[in-house]
């Protein structure tokens, strides 16, 4: 049986930062988007029995989302708005994981990031919220590491 000392909890999910190529900002309130997929492709031969074969299809990814409160830091508003201008600049990047005493912990790298959407924040005279920005970035794959 464990001792006390044995119990290993998991990690907290507030404790993150972001890493992208050429830009080096302050913290994120969100991060969201780690998942990709593989439909399975139905095959089959006329000689075969009545079930078909399944097999892997295409790894998707989704786009990963990206929330800020708003700053006069304008460097992923430029990256933006340099796919906007039809100079799409892509960018390898990563959200990592800390633990409780700010050491790296896990890393999830994407590669070939461009972003694809920016939202931005909502305005409320009666709020007291912070102004969030939103980013969507495309890539074209994700690994753990």
């Amino acid at each position: 049986m464990p001792g006390t000392g044995d119990r290993i909890d998991p990690y907290r999910g507030y404790h993150f930062r972001i890493e992208i190529d050429g830009i080096d900002r302050g913290g994120f309130r969100e991060a969201s988007g780690l998942d990709s997929t593989q439909d399975p492709i139905e095959y089959r031969e006329g000689t075969e029995r009545l079930t078909a074969r399944k097999l892997p299809g295409l790894n998707k990814y989704s786009n990963i989302s990206l929330k800020w409160g708003i700053t006069d830091d304008a460097s992923l508003w430029d990256w933006r708005k340099k796919s906007i201008d039809g100079k799409v600049e892509r960018k390898n990047g990563s959200i990592i994981l800390m633990n409780d005493a700010g050491e790296e912990k896990l890393r999830w790298n994407f590669r070939e990031g461009w972003p694809t959407k920016w939202t931005g924040p909502t305005f409320n005279a009666t709020g007291n919220e912070v102004a969030i920005e939103t980013l969507e970035i495309a890539h074209e794959g994700v690994e753990k590491a």
